[in-house]
């Protein structure tokens, strides 16, 4: 008998990617208010609501931003209560800028300040015990030399701590002194700017255990670091650094999951290291694999822990809460039902915030399955499946199957809502996500697996994905599609050159074309630090030998092998990935007459933000998808 397809009820597009009703919520530091992000003017902006003890109602908050361009996403409490901070750029050129919102003055505009016309704020944080100010990375005076800066938060005044120097990133600690990581030979090195201007060596960290740098954080004493370390094993794990002889105490760790490194490369993300509000003390850690496990360090978290977790059934996102620890405020990945609370320690009561994507009924999203695939040369391969929702394989034929490698490569997916994942579940598609050698978070040696694999064992990884998909049933083999952004975006292209009859249809969003042209449109002042990423794991676009094997494992040369239908989307103002690689990719199919639709978008950089953008991408992809793979638009 032949199986019928299952047909799950699609969810509009409008639905998905649609702004969330609320989102990342965060208390202030006296527990006085709440912030969180809503929509106006179709674009996320920042509103505030006073705590006063009665349960809190979100419809009587007051919006304190006013940016009708671009949704605002970073937003942070400054250690005054009265002031509010938020980066922003100019449609996605990340030229980021540091605005403070003053919220006892409710009718004045948002302050700038870095005022610094095609500067760019690289980092902002906060460091405990250095009241009224915010230490900046930040290129205003040479756009290649990335200085350190304190900015008084009140009156906006900038003192430039460390002026910006070759491949190294400078930080501060609660005594002002000034440390540096900067980029060697052999790795990274920790270096203390002493007063008159020299450098004194403090550690050492191996290039190929950390491609972005080390995980390094000041603790609120000033003499030591919490740093993520391998020690002698495979697993990354918590440690207290000295700062006065380098010494290293491991803190804690975990027999199976790495120390979660995902804010490294997105800083919206939580920090691995769960500080005390009021005391800047560390009092958790958060590991990760498959799921994330949070792991207490004193007997108050401990119980705060508990409280928390019992909220929901997700993962622990974002958490925040006032200096005295009363109050916190908790948000939950989840696969289908995110939310926030509000819990109050001293009465044990909590209160729903919000369900970000309320508007959408979970019941019609699929659950995220962790699965564990084996690589050909016997690598483990973590991995994550969504089927449609009611696909039952005794019932059903095997559904079609879109590949989605993440971006990166030094990153990973987690357990959570995924919406680009879910917009095609809904309609009809497998979802696999593998975690390919030289993704994070799954030890030392599956991140080093990756080195020299660009275009090679990497790409294998993903057609073993595609074969262990197809043997279990979950794919049509005749019907699979690639569908990546970024590092993705180079794996979707590399499908249909390598691999071309793999693929009944490929989906490329901001992907890399040509290595060696994106290596070297990088930003001079990031430069430096690609000698243990870029250089070591694909090579130097300046040492001929090895620009000939970048070229080698660029699609950009391989384009006439090229016999799959493709779909390209760009951002006009990308800076990582430049317009100019996805016209020389689709001005070289055309003439060949294979099938490449393009769309650029010229309110978008590396990663699309506005929610008509999305919808718009997405409804292109799906009709592309269903016309070549047989799913429902």
């Amino acid at each position: 008998m032949t199986r019928s397809p299952v047909r799950p009820e699609p969810v509009p597009a409008e639905e998905l990617f649609a702004p969330p009703d609320h989102a990342r919520p965060s208390i202030s530091p006296d527990g006085r208010w709440l912030a969180f992000l809503a929509p106006w003017r179709h674009r996320l902006n920042v509103w505030v609501l006073s705590l006063d003890g009665d349960e809190p109602d979100l419809a009587r908050a007051r919006r304190v931003t006013a940016d009708d361009r671009r949704t605002v996403l970073d937003h942070r409490w400054a250690d005054d209560p009265r002031y509010l901070l938020y980066l922003q750029d100019d449609d996605g050129d990340e030229n980021h800028h540091v605005y403070r919102v003053d919220l006892e003055d409710p009718d004045a505009s948002a302050v700038d300040l870095t005022p610094y016309p095609g500067a760019r704020v690289w980092e902002m944080t906060r460091v405990p015990g250095l009241a009224g100010s915010i230490m900046v990375s930040l290129n205003h005076r040479v756009p290649g030399r990335i200085d350190l800066c304190e900015i008084d938060v009140a009156t906006g005044e900038l003192t430039v701590l460390a002026d910006g120097a070759e491949g190294i990133s400078w930080f501060a600690t609660s005594t002002r002194d000034v440390y540096g990581v900067a980029v060697t030979e052999q790795g990274w090195e920790l270096r203390q700017r002493l007063p008159d201007g020299e450098q004194r060596r403090v550690a050492a960290f191996a290039g190929d255990d950390f491609p972005y740098g080390p995980l390094t954080r000041p603790a609120p004493d000033g003499r030591t670091l919490w740093i993520g370390t391998y020690g002698d094993g495979d697993r990354l794990r918590p440690a207290r650094l000295d700062l006065a002889t380098g010494a290293v105490i491991e803190i804690d760790r975990h027999p199976t999951h790495d120390l979660d490194t995902t804010s490294v490369v997105a800083p919206l993300l939580p920090s691995p290291f769960v500080t005390d509000a009021g005391t800047g003390e560390l009092i958790g850690v958060r590991y990760s694999r498959e799921r994330q496990v949070v792991r207490p360090l004193t007997e108050g978290f401990a119980e705060v822990l508990a409280a928390l977790e019992g909220l929901a059934d997700g993962d622990l996102g974002g958490v925040s809460s006032d200096r005295t620890g009363r109050f916190w405020v908790a948000s939950f990945n989840d696969d289908r039902d995110p939310s926030s609370w509000l819990h109050d320690r001293a009465t044990g009561r909590a209160h729903l915030l919000f369900r970000p994507l309320g508007r959408v009924d979970p019941g019609t999203l699929a659950p995220t399955v962790p699965v564990s695939i084996t690589a050909r040369d016997g690598l483990e391969l973590p991995s994550y499946l969504l089927l449609p929702v009611g696909h039952d394989p005794e019932e059903h034929a095997a559904p079609p199957l879109v590949l989605m490698p993440h971006g990166g490569p030094w990153a990973r997916d987690v357990w959570g809502l995924d919406l680009y994942a879910q917009y095609f579940t809904t309609r009809g598609y497998a979802v696999l996500k593998p975690q390919f050698r030289g993704s994070t978070g799954f030890g030392r040696a599956h991140l080093q697996a990756a080195i020299g694999e660009f275009g090679g064992a990497m790409h294998d990884d993903l057609v073993d994905a595609v074969e262990w998909a197809v043997t279990h049933g979950h794919a049509d083999p005749a019907r699979v599609a690639i569908f990546g952004g970024s590092y993705g975006g180079y794996a979707a292209l590399v499908g249909v050159t390598a691999t071309p009859h793999l693929f009944a249809a490929a989906v490329d969003y901001v992907g890399v074309s040509d290595l060696a042209a994106t290596m070297r449109s990088f930003p001079e002042a990031v430069r430096p630090g690609l000698r243990h990423n870029f250089h070591r794991y694909v090579g130097d676009p300046d040492v001929p030998e090895q620009e000939a094997d970048m070229r080698a494992r660029s699609p950009i040369t391989h384009l006439d092998r090229v016999v799959t239908p493709l779909m390209i989307f760009q951002g006009a103002n990308d800076v990582r990935v430049q317009r100019s690689e996805s016209d020389n990719v689709v001005a070289t199919l055309r003439a060949r007459g294979v099938e490449v639709a393009y769309r650029v978008f010229d309110d978008e950089g590396h990663a699309f933000l506005n929610p008509e953008n999305l919808v718009t991408m997405f409804r292109e992809a799906g009709e592309f998808l269903a016309r070549h793979l047989g799913g429902r638009p």
